[in-house]
C-alpha cells in the first residue's frame, strides 16, 4: 500500500506565519507538521508517498528530499493551481496504479497509531474505502457524516448548522481508497468555491458504490485540526507531552530543569535558569542566566534568551532572540526576530473574556482567555514594546521604543510613536 499526502495549500488562515513558508514545515516541539504524518505513514508499514504540493513546494522538497534520511521512500508531484483537494488527488493517480491506497490532509497533527487504525480496518473489511472519523463538540466548523442504518457512511456534510448537523463525527481527513475513488472524481462538478472537492466524491462513491464506504472513529486527543495560528499552540504542548525527552547540552550548575525537558546537544542552559517542562530546546540556542521559561514552550534553532525573561506556553522560532527583561506569553515568534529590552506580549483581558484574532479580515473568536502576540519572521521590536493580546504583526516589520501595539500591522512597515517634548530652562 502506497500513500498520498496533499501539502498543496497555503495556508492564508495561518498568515504572517505562512508568509515565509508552507503550514506543512511550521514546526511544533522541533518537528514540522508534516514529519508526524510521515512518522504515522511509517508505523503502519507504508513506506512510499507521493506528495502533492504547490504553494512554496521548493522548501518542502528542500527539507524533506527523497526521504531516505527518514527511513521513507518519497516522490513529489506538484498541483499547478490550488483547485480543490479532489483535484490534488486526481494529480496523483498516476503513481498509484492499481493499488488501494491511503490519502492524508497535510495540516493534520496525530498520533503513530491513527493511520494504522485506518488502515486496519481496511484490510479486514475490503470496502469501497474507509474514512477516519473524529467526535467534536463543534460540529458547525467541520464536514460531518451522516450514517445508514448500519453504520456505513451515507455522505458528507460540510459545516452544517449546529443543530442541523447529522451527527457530531468529523472527517478526520484521513482515508484508505480504492481505484475507484478517481472514478468518482471525474464525476463532479466544481463546488460553489470553484473547486473539486474529494468530499462530493465519497459522497457519490458511497451512494453509487458496489462496496461501503466505512468509518474509523479515532480518538479526540490524539487528532489536531492546525489551521489557525493558535491551534500550533495546542499542538507543540500535544506534541512535547508525547516525546521522548532528554537533556544532551551544556547545563551550568545553579540552572534548574524541572519536569520532561529537552535540551540539544550543543544547546546551553546557562546558571540561573529555571525551566518547568515539557519545554524543548534545540541545537544551539542559549539560555539565561537567571531566567523563567515555563510549560509548553518549544525554542527554535539558534535562540537567545537573555537575563530576566520569562516565556511561557509559546514557540519561538530559530535564530530569534529575547532581550533581557522581557515576557512573552501564550505567544508564536518567527525567525530572526530580535525582541529589544522589556518587550512585554500581553495574554488576559482585564474582563478575562475569550480573545479575538483577526483571520482573512474577520475578527474571530479563539476560545482561548490567554493568547498573546503572533510574529511574523524577521520583526524587530525597541525597548518597552508592548502588544496588546491577540495582535498579529506581519513579517519584516519594525516596532519603535515605547509603542503600545493595539492593532495588527501589516508586513514591510514601520510603527513608530511621536511625542513632544518640551524643554524649559531653569
Amino acid at each position: 500500500m502506497k500513500a498520498v499526502l496533499l501539502v498543496a495549500g497555503a495556508g492564508e488562515r495561518l498568515q504572517p506565519l505562512t508568509a515565509t513558508r508552507p503550514k506543512h514545515l511550521l514546526k511544533v516541539a522541533g518537528k514540522p507538521l508534516m514529519q508526524f504524518s510521515l512518522e504515522a505513514l511509517k508505523h503502519a508499514g507504508i513506506e512510499e508517498t507521493v506528495l502533492v504540493t504547490h504553494y512554496r513546494s521548493e522548501a518542502i522538497e528542500s527539507y524533506f528530499g527523497d526521504g531516505k534520511e527518514f527511513g521513507l521512500k518519497l516522490s513529489y508531484v506538484r498541483q499547478p493551481q490550488l483547485l480543490g483537494t479532489g483535484n490534488a488527488a486526481a494529480i496523483a493517480e498516476p503513481f498509484i496504479r492499481d493499488e488501494e491506497f491511503v490519502l492524508i490532509y497535510g495540516d493534520l497533527l496525530f498520533g503513530k497509531k491513527t493511520i494504522k487504525t485506518v488502515a486496519d480496518k481496511f484490510r479486514s473489511t475490503n470496502p469501497a474505502a474507509v474514512m477516519g472519523v473524529v467526535t467534536v463538540d463543534h460540529p458547525e466548523n467541520y464536514g460531518i457524516i451522516e450514517q445508514t442504518s448500519d453504520g456505513a457512511v451515507k455522505r458528507i456534510v460540510e459545516k452544517p448548522e449546529a443543530d442541523k448537523a447529522p451527527s457530531k463525527l468529523a472527517n478526520a481527513g484521513i482515508y484508505v481508497f480504492n481505484q475507484k475513488i478517481f472514478d468518482k472524481i471525474r464525476q463532479i462538478k466544481p463546488s460553489i468555491r470553484g473547486e473539486i472537492e474529494l468530499t462530493d466524491a465519497i459522497t457519490i462513491l458511497a451512494e453509487q458504490g458496489d462496496k461501503r464506504v466505512l468509518a474509523a472513529e479515532l480518538t479526540k486527543e490524539d487528532w489536531f485540526d492546525v489551521g489557525r495560528p493558535w491551534d500550533l499552540l495546542d499542538a507543540n504542548l500535544w506534541a512535547l507531552n508525547r516525546m521522548e525527552h532528554c537533556v544532551l547540552g551544556n547545563v551550568e550548575e545553579g540552572a534548574h530543569l524541572i519536569g520532561p525537558v529537552s535540551v540539544a546537544a550543543s544547546a546551553h542552559i546557562r546558571s540561573g535558569a529555571y525551566i518547568e517542562g515539557p519545554v524543548f530546546i534545540d541545537e544551539q540556542a542559549d539560555i539565561g542566566p537567571n531566567c523563567y521559561i515555563r510549560s509548553g514552550t518549544s525554542l527554535g534553532k539558534k535562540t537567545r534568551v537573555g537575563n530576566a525573561v520569562e516565556i511561557k506556553n509559546s514557540i519561538i522560532m530559530d535564530n530569534t532572540h529575547v532581550g533581557h527583561l522581557s515576557y512573552v506569553g501564550d505567544s508564536i515568534i518567527g525567525e530572526n526576530c530580535n525582541l529589544g529590552a522589556g518587550t512585554i506580549t500581553a495574554n488576559l483581558r482585564f474582563d478575562e473574556n475569550n480573545i479575538k484574532m483577526k483571520i482573512k479580515d474577520k475578527h474571530t473568536d479563539t476560545g482561548r482567555n490567554k493568547l498573546g502576540t503572533i510574529l511574523g519572521d524577521n520583526v524587530k521590536t525597541g525597548i518597552n514594546t508592548l502588544f496588546m493580546p491577540g495582535i498579529k504583526v506581519g513579517t519584516n516589520t519594525w516596532v519603535g521604543a515605547n509603542v503600545m501595539v493595539q492593532q495588527d500591522l501589516p508586513a514591510n512597515s514601520t510603527a513608530q510613536l511621536k511625542q513632544t517634548i518640551e524643554i524649559k530652562q531653569n
